[in-house]
C-alpha cells in the first residue's frame, strides 16, 4: 500500500510538472491516423455514395417523413428522419433500422424540444423526394441514388448532405460475423465496408500508448460530408488555436480538426488540434448565402475541411481541382463521429445573423448576467490567504483601478477537497466574503468536478456508498489521478447525481459560503493526468449503460448544468447565477461564461484570443475571454498592458497567471505601465451599459455578442479572413493592438453591397472615417483603435466607481454618432441588475432615435418598467455638420427647458438634459 501511494504521488507530482512544462507534448493527443475510427473512415477524395434510397419504403406524418436506406454492398438497412423546425431549420437523423443495441443520442445540448412545423412531400420525380418546410421558402430534395439531400432556401441549394459521397456507417456487429460479404465482379483492390473494418487493427480494440480500449461494441463509427454551393469560406466548430476562417485539411496534409474536449496546457498556435471545448456548428458564408450545420453527436469527432479556394493555391492540387464539378467546388466539410447517429440540423440562413440566430433557437441563448460579472475579475493560482485577498482588494481601491470580482483557485480548499476550506490559510472565510461584499465586490472559487478519495472526506463516501462515481468497465468505481492525487468522478449523466452535486451549493451544506459566491468549473473535460490523452477511458461506463466514448465531449456541459441548479437554489432562485466553465459543449452557454483555457504570455496568444472568442461567439457561445496576460510565462510591460485593452473589449474580462509566474498585479509594474492598465480598465466599466445592453439583447435574440466583419458585411469578400478586428454588436469596430513595437494599425473599413461604406467615428476624437479599405491609425501607448458605426447610439456612464455594483443608480450619457442621412438609432436596457426580476416585466428597454435635429426616448416594451434612479447627464452628438446654439428638451407632460449645447472633441454636447430615464422625452437641437 505504501508503495502505491509513493507511486501515485510521483505520478501527481510528474504531471504537475508537465503542466509547468514549456510547451504542449503533441504525443500526448492523437493524430487522425492513430485514431482508429479516423483512420479507417477519412477519404481525401468524392465519390459514388455507396447508400441508395428505397423509395418504396416512404411514410410520410404531418411534420415529418421516414425513408430506409441501403448500403449497396452490405445490403445493411437504415433509417432516414427528416423534418423541418421552425424559423428555417430542417432537422435529419439516420440510423441502424435494427441495431444490435441501442446507439447514443445526445441529450441536454438542446435548450427545448425544436417547434417542428408540417411539411408537403412532393414524389413526382423518380430520382428525388421533395420535403417543403410549411410557412417558408425552404424545401429539401432527396436524391434517391446515389442517396444525398440538398437543402434549398429559395431556389438556391445552400446546403448538401453526401453530395460528395463521404458518408459512412458501421453498424454493430459481433467479432465473429465480422467478415467480407462477397461482391461479384469486385475491382481488384476494391474493399468493402466489412472488409476495410476487419483489417483496421483497431477496428475492434485499440492501444495508445499504455492505455488500452476494449471497444466492447466493436467498430460503430460513423461520418458524413456537407457542402455549401453559395459559400466561400467555412468557419465554426470551435475550440481551436486556429484562424477564424478554417482551413484546408483534405488529401492528408494536414489531420483533420478535432472536437475531443483535452486538458491541453501551453496549446500551440495555428492547428485544429483538440482543446478543451467541442461544438460541432460549421458555417459555410457567401456574398448571398450563409448557411450552417449543426452536427448533434458527443463522441470524439474529426472534421476533414475542403477549401477549393485555399486549394487552388497549391499547386500540386491544380488537377484535382479543376476537374470537378460545380458541386464539388463549393467548400464542403465532412464530419467523422467515433459512435452515435447521424443527428443533423441544416440552418439555411440566408444571412450570417439568420444562421446564428437559427443555431441559438436550437441550442439556446445565454442568460443575462449579474452586473458585476461584465466587468474586471482579478486571479491567480493561487492568492495565498486571506490577507493576501484583503490587500489585493484594497490595493486596487489605493491605486484607483475598478474591479468587481477577486478569484481564488485550487489552493484555498482543504487538501484540494471541494466544498471544504484550508482554515490555516483562510480560518474566517465568511468574514473575507463579507468584507468584499461590503466594499462592493464579489468572490469566485474553484470547484473541480475530480473527488478525492479519502476515507474522511464526506463527498467521497457519499459517492461511494451510493454508486454515484462513473464506473470502468468491470462496473468498479473508475479511480484516476488528479490535483488530490487518487480521484474518482461524479457520473453527472445520473439525473439523482447531478441533483446530489447540486445540493453542495447549498447554504445548509456549503455553510462558509454566501448565495453571492461565483463558480469556477474548471478541469472538466474531464481532466485524468494518468487517463490516455489526460482523460478519462473510453470504455468507462456512465449511467444507462452507455460507454464514456458515446458522451465524452457532454461530461463538462453535464457538471455546470448541476452547478447552475445548484447556484438557482442556493439563492432561492433571486440571484442569476455566475459560472466559468473550461469544457464546453453545444449549449453551454445557458449555463457559464467560457475562457479559453492555458494560454501563454506571448503576443501569438493574444491575437488568438480573438479569433477563438470570435468562433465560439458565432457558435452560441458569447460569453468568452482569455486569461489577461497569458497564463504562463511572464509578459513583458508591453505585452501586458495591449492584452488589457485588448480583454477590455471581449465579453469575459480576467487577468489570471499561473502559481509560478512572478505576481502581477497592476501597480507591481512600472507607473507608466500601470496607469496604462488602469485606463484599460476605466474604459470597460464607461462602456458597461452598452455591454450590459449587448448581454441582454443576446438573451432576445440569440445573436453573438462580439461577432466576426462578415456578419455585417458578407458581400465584402475581403472581411472574410479578417480576424484582428471585431465588432460589438453592430455598434463598435474594435482593432487592438496585437504586435510588439507598433505605432500605427491598419484597420479595415468594410464596404456594404452598394459598394459603399459606414461611417465610423474614432471613440477617443470624434475622427470621422468615411471611405472604405485599410486606413493607418497611428496608436500611442493608451491608443485602442475602436469606432462608432454612423448611424448607432451608445450609452455609457462616465463616472467610474470602485465596483460597477456601486454604479447603478449613476448618470448615463449618450454618444449619438450620425450616419450619412445624419440619423442614428440605439438602445439601453436597465434593471436591478442582479435577480430575475427582470423576466417578470421589472426593467426598462429603451430605444433612442435622432432623426431631423431630434433625438427621442421611448419604452421598446411599453408594460415593462423599472423604478431606475439613473438620469441622463450628457448627450454628445458627433458627425454634425453645423453646430446648435441651444437645445431644447420636451417631456412627455407637455413641460419644455432650454439647455445649453457647446463643442468638445469635435462634437457637440448637451449638457445635463437632467431627465430622468424613467421618463419619455425628445431634445430638438436649434441652430
Amino acid at each position: 500500500m505504501v508503495t502505491r501511494k509513493l507511486w501515485m504521488a510521483l505520478a501527481v507530482v510528474a504531471v504537475c510538472l508537465l503542466h509547468e512544462a514549456k510547451g504542449v507534448d503533441r504525443n500526448n493527443f492523437k493524430t487522425c491516423e492513430q485514431s482508429s475510427f479516423c483512420r479507417r473512415l477519412r477519404l481525401s477524395e468524392p465519390e459514388t455514395s455507396k447508400f441508395v434510397v428505397l423509395p418504396e419504403t416512404l411514410q410520410t406524418y404531418k411534420q415529418y417523413i421516414l425513408l430506409d436506406l441501403q448500403h449497396s454492398e452490405t445490403k445493411h438497412l437504415y433509417v432516414l428522419k427528416l423534418g423541418a423546425v421552425k424559423g428555417g431549420i430542417f432537422h435529419f437523423q439516420i440510423n441502424e433500422k435494427s441495431p444490435l443495441s441501442e446507439r447514443y443520442r445526445v441529450v441536454d445540448a438542446l435548450a427545448k424540444e425544436p417547434e417542428y412545423v408540417g411539411v408537403k412531400v412532393e414524389t413526382g420525380s423518380a430520382s428525388t423526394i421533395v420535403v417543403t418546410a410549411e410557412g417558408g421558402t425552404s424545401k429539401a430534395v432527396v436524391q434517391l441514388a446515389p442517396f444525398k439531400i440538398d437543402f434549398l432556401n429559395g431556389e438556391k441549394v445552400v446546403v448538401s448532405a453526401n453530395s460528395m459521397g463521404m458518408m459512412r456507417f458501421e453498424h454493430l456487429r459481433r467479432k465473429e460475423t465480422a467478415q467480407p460479404a462477397p461482391v461479384e465482379n469486385e475491382q481488384e483492390g476494391q474493399e468493402n465496408e466489412v472488409q476495410e473494418v476487419k483489417e483496421d487493427p483497431g477496428a475492434w480494440e485499440e492501444n495508445f500508448k499504455s492505455h488500452h480500449d476494449s471497444k466492447p461494441n466493436g467498430p460503430e463509427g460513423l461520418s458524413m460530408d456537407f457542402s455549401f454551393p453559395q459559400g466561400k469560406v467555412l468557419f465554426g466548430i470551435p475550440e481551436h488555436a486556429d484562424s477564424f476562417i478554417l482551413k484546408h485539411t483534405a488529401g492528408g496534409k494536414s489531420d483533420p480538426y478535432r472536437l475531443y474536449n483535452l486538458d491541453v496546457f501551453e496549446y500551440e498556435l495555428d492547428n485544429g488540434m483538440a482543446l478543451y471545448g467541442a461544438v460541432p456548428v460549421i458555417y459555410g458564408a457567401g456574398p448571398s448565402t450563409t448557411a450552417g450545420v449543426y452536427w448533434q453527436n458527443a463522441a470524439e469527432t474529426w472534421v476533414d475541411i475542403f477549401s477549393p479556394e485555399q486549394e487552388k493555391n497549391v499547386m500540386s492540387s491544380i488537377v484535382n481541382f479543376v476537374s470537378r464539378s460545380n458541386q464539388e467546388e463549393a467548400p464542403a466539410a465532412n464530419f467523422i463521429s467515433e459512435s452515435g447517429i447521424v443527428d443533423a440540423f441544416v440552418l439555411v440562413g440566408p444571412t450570417p445573423l439568420d444562421a446564428f440566430r437559427q443555431y441559438t433557437d436550437l441550442t439556446g441563448k445565454a442568460p443575462l448576467p449579474q452586473m458585476y460579472a461584465i466587468a474586471y475579475h482579478q486571479c491567480r493560482w493561487n492568492y495565498n490567504d486571506e490577507q493576501d485577498v484583503t490587500t489585493v482588494s484594497a490595493k486596487f481601491d489605493e491605486h484607483d483601478i475598478p474591479m468587481d470580482t477577486m478569484w481564488l483557485d485550487i489552493e484555498y480548499t482543504d487538501g484540494k477537497k471541494y466544498f471544504t476550506w484550508d482554515h490555516h490559510k483562510f480560518p474566517h472565510p465568511l468574514e473575507m466574503i463579507r468584507n468584499l461584499t461590503e466594499r462592493g465586490r464579489h468572490l469566485t472559487i474553484i470547484i473541480d468536478p475530480h473527488i478525492k478519495r479519502d476515507g474522511g472526506y464526506f463527498f467521497h463516501n457519499d459517492c461511494t456508498d451510493r454508486g454515484y462515481y462513473v464506473k470502468n468497465k468491470d462496473e468498479k468505481d473508475y479511480e484516476g489521478w488528479c490535483w488530490p492525487g487518487a480521484a474518482s468522478y461524479a457520473d453527472f449523466f445520473n439525473p439523482e447525481v447531478r441533483k446530489y452535486y447540486a445540493d453542495q451549493y447549498l447554504l445548509e451544506n456549503f455553510k462558509e459560503s454566501t448565495a453571492e459566491v461565483g463558480i469556477w468549473n474548471d478541469m472538466n473535460e474531464p481532466s485524468v493526468f494518468n487517463g490516455p490523452e489526460v482523460t478519462m477511458l473510453k470504455d468507462n461506463i456512465h449511467h444507462g449503460g452507455w460507454e464514456h466514448r458515446d458522451v465524452h465531449n457532454l461530461y463538462g456541459h453535464m457538471h455546470i448544468m448541476a452547478t447552475y441548479d445548484g447556484l438557482i437554489r442556493r439563492a432561492e432562485g433571486t440571484l442569476r447565477p455566475f459560472i466559468l466553465t473550461r469544457s464546453h459543449f453545444a449549449g453551454s452557454q445557458r449555463y457559464a461564461a467560457v475562457w479559453t483555457g492555458d494560454n501563454m504570455a506571448e503576443w501569438g496568444h493574444l491575437q488568438a484570443s480573438i479569433k477563438m472568442c470570435l468562433s465560439l461567439a458565432v457558435s452560441g457561445i458569447s460569453f468568452c475571454g482569455a486569461d489577461v496576460g497569458g497564463f504562463f510565462g511572464n509578459p513583458d510591460s508591453e505585452l501586458f498592458y495591449r492584452w488589457y485593452q485588448t480583454g477590455a473589449f471581449q465579453p469575459f474580462f480576467r487577468s489570471h497567471a499561473h502559481i509560478d509566474t512572478k505576481r502581477r498585479e497592476p501597480w507591481l509594474f512600472p507607473e507608466d505601465v500601470k496607469l496604462i492598465i488602469r485606463d484599460a480598465i476605466r474604459k470597460r466599466y464607461r462602456l458597461l451599459p452598452l455591454w450590459y445592453t449587448m448581454f441582454y439583447e443576446h438573451e432576445r435574440s440569440g445573436l453573438p455578442i462580439m461577432r466576426p466583419m462578415l456578419a455585417h458585411y458578407p458581400t465584402d469578400t475581403k472581411c472574410y479572413d479578417l480576424d484582428s478586428q471585431f465588432m460589438l454588436s453592430d455598434k463598435l469596430l474594435v482593432a487592438p493592438v496585437l504586435k510588439a513595437g507598433q505605432n500605427k494599425v491598419d484597420v479595415y473599413f468594410p464596404a456594404k453591397e452598394n459598394g459603399e461604406g459606414d461611417l465610423w467615428y474614432d471613440l477617443d476624437n470624434n475622427r470621422k472615417y468615411s471611405s472604405t479599405g485599410y486606413e493607418s491609425i497611428s496608436v500611442d501607448n493608451y491608443k485602442v483603435p475602436v469606432f462608432q458605426r454612423g448611424g448607432s447610439v451608445v450609452p455609457r456612464k462616465d463616472r467610474i466607481r470602485r465596483a460597477a455594483t456601486l454604479m447603478k443608480d449613476d448618470p448615463y450619457t449618450l454618444v449619438v454618432a450620425l450616419d450619412k442621412n445624419a440619423a442614428a438609432k440605439g438602445t439601453l436596457y436597465i434593471d436591478d441588475e442582479t435577480s430575475f426580476e427582470y423576466r417578470s416585466g421589472k426593467y426598462l428597454y429603451l430605444e433612442f432615435e435622432f432623426k431631423d435635429s431630434v433625438l427621442s426616448s421611448k419604452k421598446i416594451d411599453t408594460t415593462a418598467s423599472y423604478p431606475t434612479k439613473s438620469w441622463l447627464e450628457r448627450v454628445i452628438l458627433v458627425g454634425l455638420t453645423k453646430t446648435p446654439k441651444s437645445a431644447t428638451l420636451h417631456l412627455s407632460n407637455g413641460e419644455s427647458s432650454t439647455l445649453e449645447v457647446y463643442l468638445e472633441g469635435g462634437a457637440a454636447v448637451v449638457r445635463k438634459p437632467g431627465v430622468s430615464m424613467l421618463d419619455s422625452w425628445s431634445i430638438k437641437l436649434n441652430y
